[in-house]
């Protein structure tokens, strides 16, 4: 029932009762998140949180209304939200990086996943280089998949290295091989070693270059392409040269591809020949 403060007789005399006394609604605190809808009372402009900004000195919130027509206001109170009356704070923002959505390798990036138990399957890389490469880009990749990567200490042990290891379906070997182009060494030496190797078992690929220095794209080191190297000088010591860092000890090498090896971000600051290898061994050695 709504309560008259005049009485049922306009014309009485008598004394009107006294009329409830209404406390006046206090504004609550309301962050003023993009996409919050609001009204300011004063002008009656009604327009959705587009932006919290600083200027003249002020926090100001700049609101769009249907028409996307834009308003700045001043941030505090003086505003409505579904009929309640708000002072606009500024959003709060997180400090932590925000996780990522996919690893290195392009992968589908899986939050909260424990490593794998190890394979018996394994990829082998001809040095530490290669391992440190791989490890960057498809190291999540590899953890999830409990796949192990090791060394093989150059492709001259790979014949060696299959007989002690005894690859079965169950336990497979994928090799990364360096410069596995036709005619070369490496070529000879990985079709002696797979001589006798059970089929499905053993999978060798390799990337043309002479080391793996090259599959990273050379635009990351500033350099439009890699220089090429006159033989009887050793390659890497020739290209740290060629760059202008230092080239006269071995802890040069050891510094300067990690200057290189920090450059790569992602699978895009790599050579797409080296890309489909990487990804045919996993595939190959984590096939059941």
């Amino acid at each position: 029932m709504s309560f008259d403060r005049y009485g049922s007789d306009v014309l009485s005399s008598a004394t009107p009762a006294p009329v409830p006394h209404r406390r006046r609604p206090v504004s609550r605190p309301q962050p003023a998140e993009r996409g919050l809808v609001v009204e300011d009372v004063e002008t009656g402009w009604v327009g959705a949180v587009v932006r919290v900004e600083k200027s003249g000195g002020m926090h100001v919130v700049v609101l769009e209304d249907r028409a996307r027509r834009r308003r700045t206001f001043p941030l505090g109170p003086g505003f409505w939200v579904d009929g309640e009356p708000v002072e606009l704070t500024a959003p709060v923002t997180s400090t932590a990086p925000a996780a990522p959505t996919r690893t290195a390798s392009g992968s589908r990036a899986v939050a909260n996943v424990r490593a794998r138990v190890a394979r018996g399957s394994r990829i082998w890389v001809e040095g530490k280089h290669d391992a440190e490469l791989v490890e960057k880009v498809w190291g999540d990749d590899l953890r999830i998949e409990g796949v192990v990567v090791e060394l093989l200490d150059g492709v001259d042990n790979l014949s060696e290295a299959l007989e002690d290891f005894g690859p079965t379906a169950e336990r497979k070997v994928g090799v990364l091989v360096d410069h596995l182009v036709p005619g070369s060494k490496e070529t000879r030496l990985v079709a002696e070693a797979l001589r006798g190797v059970r089929p499905g078992t053993v999978m060798v690929l390799g990337h043309p270059y002479v080391d793996v220095w090259q599959a990273v794209r050379p635009e990351r080191v500033g350099l439009d392409a890699w220089p090429v190297i006159e033989r009887g000088t050793e390659w890497k010591r020739g290209i740290l040269r060629e760059l202008g860092w230092p080239a006269s000890e071995q802890a040069d090498v050891a510094r300067g591809w990690q200057r290189i090896l920090g450059t790569v971000r992602t699978y895009a600051d790599l050579e797409p020949s080296l890309l489909g290898r990487v990804e045919e061994l996993i595939d190959f050695v984590t096939a059941d």
